[in-house]
Parts: structure tokens; sequence; C-alpha cells
């Protein structure tokens, strides 16, 4: 556990007991539901889908990659994200993007998203991150922003996996962002639900499933460590959550047809510091696959006519 985890840690200990600040009150508007959603369909070239994967502040790498690739001019029909992934992706597809996505994040605060409770299964209460996002957005659900959105979380009660792909943006990136031990559970249309990235750190398999052609992964996970002291009882469960984590990454990203991974391992969770780092990061490594994606993309559309051709002489 690296020293600012542990002080960190101690800190919402002591915030919560030593009493915070009266809660905002809570009222649900257009709560998000797992509703059906229609693929997304593209004619003459492939469904591009940007999958952004979990991992808190190391979630900032999410923005640079997004900023090499919209300068390159590949453009998403469909995003997806788990966690963090979910709160940058909500905000590009609600038209926040170059630039102004890299403002918003430099501008973001731990404070902005962390509003201390007193222990009741989490020390935060999670409403800031849903006002947050819903401010940026102007209120729009996410069946209303520009980019077809849907966003991962797990149902706490049954351990399943839930895609909300319409209602309260700010409200399912909230659920998506539910870290265990420190947001509290939200409770939307009656079921509890926690952070994506329990069950789908990646979601992938979700952007198949709306029609993507071809996958645009981007994993910020923390990788176990080769070389780490597994000297005391929590580093071996840190070590082997790791693990056991990095299995499920490795399994969704099986599928993709990119996966850019921003070297943001040395990262903890909570260290917003390191932002722009991140963000650098996110940036070298979306450049370095700016020539494979290309290539693909060509490849991917070529197949696509070609299969569309063949369909068209057959009568299929």
């Amino acid at each position: 556990m690296s020293t600012f985890t542990a002080r960190f840690v101690l800190y919402l200990v002591l915030t919560a007991i030593t009493g915070c600040a009266g809660l905002p009150t809570e009222t649900v508007s257009n709560p998000p539901i797992a509703a059906y959603r229609a693929p997304v369909s593209v004619d003459e070239r492939p469904v591009v889908a940007f999958v952004l994967g979990s991992g808190a502040a190391r979630g900032f790498a999410h923005v640079g990659v997004l900023k090499i690739l919209e300068e390159h001019g590949v453009w998403p029909d469909v995003i997806v994200g788990t966690s963090a992934g979910s709160l940058v992706g909500a905000l590009y597809a609600g038209g926040i993007r170059g630039e102004e996505l890299v403002q918003a994040a430099l501008e973001l605060e731990r404070s902005d998203v962390t509003d201390w409770s007193l222990p009741n299964r989490g020390v935060i209460h999670g409403m800031l991150l849903q006002q947050l996002v819903n401010k940026r957005l102007n209120n729009r659900a996410i069946e209303e922003l520009d980019i077809a959105f849907a966003c991962v979380a797990t149902a706490l009660r049954t351990g399943e996996r839930t895609v909300f792909t319409q209602g309260n943006t700010g409200m399912a990136v909230r659920a998506s962002s539910s870290f265990p031990g420190i947001f509290r559970p939200i409770t939307i249309n009656g079921q509890e639900y926690v952070d994506g990235g329990l069950v789908s750190p990646v979601p992938v398999a979700v952007a198949r499933e709306l029609g993507a052609d071809f996958v645009i992964a981007v994993d910020v996970s923390k990788l176990p460590k080769k070389d780490a002291n597994i000297d005391s009882t929590f580093e071996v469960l840190h070590q082997s959550f790791l693990i056991m984590s990095q299995a499920m990454v490795d399994a969704e990203l099986e599928d993709a047809d990119v996966v850019i991974r921003p070297d943001v391992s040395a990262m903890s969770i909570m260290e917003f510091d390191k932002r722009e780092y991140a963000m650098k990061e996110g940036q070298q490594a979306a450049q370095a696959s700016i020539v494979q994606i290309k290539e693909l993309l060509l490849r991917k559309a070529r197949d696509k006519r070609s299969r569309r051709w063949n369909a068209a002489i057959s009568g299929n």
C-alpha cells in the first residue's frame, strides 16, 4: 500500500469520524435504465467504438487519448465507459472535446466529486459527481447526447453487469463509478449499484453488442507488480486483487481491434495531482497507435464494402 494511499484512507476515516457538512438533497429525475438500444449502424464504413476502461485518477489518461484520436480524424460512432471511463466518455459524447475536455480535466478537483458522509457502506455519497456531470451536459439524458453512449455498472445483490443506455446521465456515471467501500452504493429503481469495473473493467463486449465493427479500447488498469514486496496480509490481498482484475481485463481485450495502454500503472487511484502526467501518457500511447488504427480502419472498410457488394450481387 503506497504512503499516499494509506494517508488518504486514514484521512477518509478521520473526516467521517469528526463529522462532515450536510449532504445535498437528492432528487431523482429521469433515472437511468438499462433499456434496449438498437445497435448503431453505418452502411458504408465500419462502426467505430471507443471503449474507455476503469481506473479512477488514472482515467485522466483517457483525455489525452481522445485528444490525439480527434486530431487525427478518428471519430467514434459509439462510446462505452466503465467507472472513470464512463465520466470521460459521457463528457466526450456530450460534445466536450479537444482542448475543452483537457481544460475540464485540469479544472477538476477531488473536492468537486467527494461529498463526505458518515460511514454507511461508503464514506463518499456520490451526489456531487452526479450533479457535476449533469451540469456539464446541460441535464441532457443519455439518449440526447451527440454520440451514442453506454456505461456499465454492477448490480450489488446479483453481481450482474448492467448497461445504462437511457435516462439520467449523471446518475448512470455515478453508478458506474461507485467504487465499493469508498462511494456508497446508489439505488436506482429499487436496485443497488456499484462500480462497473467489478464485472467489466474494459467493456469491449458491450461495444460489440451495440453494433461496433471496430473497437479501440483504452486500458488504464494497474498491472500486478512482478517485483512487489508481498510481506503483509494486505499486500497479499492487494496483489491477488490485481491478478484477478488483470485476468478480467485480458479476457475483455481479446475482442478489441486496437488496445491503447497509457503507462500510468505507477499512479494510485486517488492521485489527482498527476492528471497532467496521465494525460501526457495518454497522448503518447495514442500517437503510437495511430498508424495501426488507420491501417486497420481501411482494411475494415474494404471488407465491409466487399461484403455488401457480394450480398448485393447474390440477392441476399
